[in-house]
């Protein structure tokens, strides 16, 4: 199968690992490929070329990237190619490898520079940090991930080291699951399919987890982390809804598990955390339900 054809139509792919998954995980609900005369083939293969870096990998050969996507080496040497013309990569003689370029920077900065939540949040997020000596960060969708976008941390010695840029995954954390309470029910079902395929035989506990966060963002107005991602963390996350759902996004509060029980977070930096979101939201002019 073309990689294109399983980025465009990924509930017709088998299950896979997380790395493959994530880079053929859904775009969009949207029908694209052949039965779009709208959807550009090139541009979406080049832009896969692009995500194929992750953090802490400086570069990446044609190989490497034609493994993580799917596609032929010569089909990768082109657009590699013409990113490297275009500055987006860079070739590395001495490594015989390609790196991002500096537009890509660009890019994502004028991403960040434009989110105004951050700038309205950070002054409450760092308070936050500091009371519970833990973290505080606002997320975004990336596929099935939460890419951080803004992050804060107390001064203890012991906190979790994630600054923007980091990846989380989307079913398994309290962010992630506060982001699928956020959503219309239409879209959260959309994502639900697409968790499934990728959860493979972990499906039936994702599943619940998932459910039992529903249930505490009714009943509480945030979400509990419950392990399945790392044990050693303890967090609750709350969603700050847009009627826009491409602006809607999650909030995390959290740290290493021996310093945060599941009562602190329930009789405290849970509700603190609702509170703060609920303040952004007003500082937004949004209308609060």
């Amino acid at each position: 199968m073309d990689p294109i054809q399983s980025l465009e139509h990924p509930l017709q792919d088998e299950p896979r690992s997380d790395a493959a998954a994530d880079s053929a995980a859904p775009l969009e609900d949207d029908d694209a490929g052949g039965k779009d005369r709208q959807f550009v083939t090139a541009l979406a293969r080049g832009l896969e070329i692009l995500r194929c870096f992750r953090p802490g990998e400086a570069y990446l050969t044609n190989s490497e990237m034609a493994k993580r996507t799917g596609m032929p080496k010569p089909t990768i040497s082109r657009l590699t190619y013409t990113l490297t013309k275009l500055g987006y990569l860079t070739f590395s003689p001495d490594q015989g490898r390609y790196q991002l370029g500096a537009p890509v920077l660009a890019l994502g900065y004028t991403l960040l520079a434009n989110l105004d939540v951050r700038k309205l949040a950070r002054p409450a997020m760092q308070e936050l940090a500091e009371y519970a000596q833990c973290s505080v960060a606002i997320g975004i969708r990336d596929r099935l991930h939460m890419v951080y976008v803004e992050a804060c941390r107390g001064s203890a010695a012991v906190t979790l080291r994630r600054d923007a840029g980091s990846r989380i995954p989307l079913a398994t954390t309290a962010m992630g699951k506060a982001y699928l309470c956020g959503l219309p029910q239409t879209d959260r079902d959309f994502l639900m399919d697409h968790i499934r395929l990728t959860a493979d035989t972990h499906w039936p506990k994702i599943k619940a987890d998932i459910e039992q966060g529903f249930k505490d963002y009714q009943d509480r107005g945030f979400v509990l982390s419950s392990g399945l991602w790392d044990a050693n963390i303890s967090a609750v996350g709350v969603p700050l809804i847009d009627p826009d759902i491409a602006k809607t996004m999650a909030f995390n509060c959290g740290g290493p598990a021996f310093l945060l029980p599941q009562e602190k977070l329930v009789e405290d930096l849970g509700p603190r955390l609702v509170q703060l979101v609920r303040n952004v939201e007003m500082s937004m002019g949004r209308h609060i339900s």
